[in-house]
């Protein structure tokens, strides 16, 4: 590729799962911001952490789609993230606190259609 058509971003469509308005909720309950909704899909921003919430329901795709989201603080981001009480306001989300990996500190969690998402430092 030549340098003038490079990438400039990656935007995943992420299964909402079977409550695409749940789904929505608890996005907007993580701080992402809805920038735009248009037939069944709704884009979604926090900082420069961008991607499409689908409402699309496959549970044997979302179980095995992952996505990283890099923040400066991984503890601050889950004290924020827990002090919210979110496992409580979403049944079926699941919240694991930050853990050592050889390539980084991370939080993960699974949404409500399934998808892990890895909370890790930029």
């Amino acid at each position: 590729m030549t340098t003038n058509n490079e990438p400039t971003a990656l935007l995943p469509f992420v299964p909402s799962g079977s409550d695409f308005a749940k789904s929505r909720e608890l996005f907007r309950e993580l701080g992402f911001v809805e920038l735009w909704e248009n037939g069944g899909c709704v884009g979604f921003r926090c900082g420069g952490a961008r991607f499409i919430l689908q409402d699309f329901d496959q549970p044997a795709f979302a179980s095995n789609f992952m996505i990283r989201i890099d923040v400066p603080d991984v503890d601050a981001w889950w004290a924020e993230a827990t002090a919210k009480q979110l496992p409580e306001k979403f049944s079926g989300l699941r919240m694991n606190p930050p853990q050592d990996f050889p390539w980084g500190r991370e939080v993960h969690f699974i949404d409500l259609a399934g998808v892990c998402w890895h909370v890790g430092r930029s």
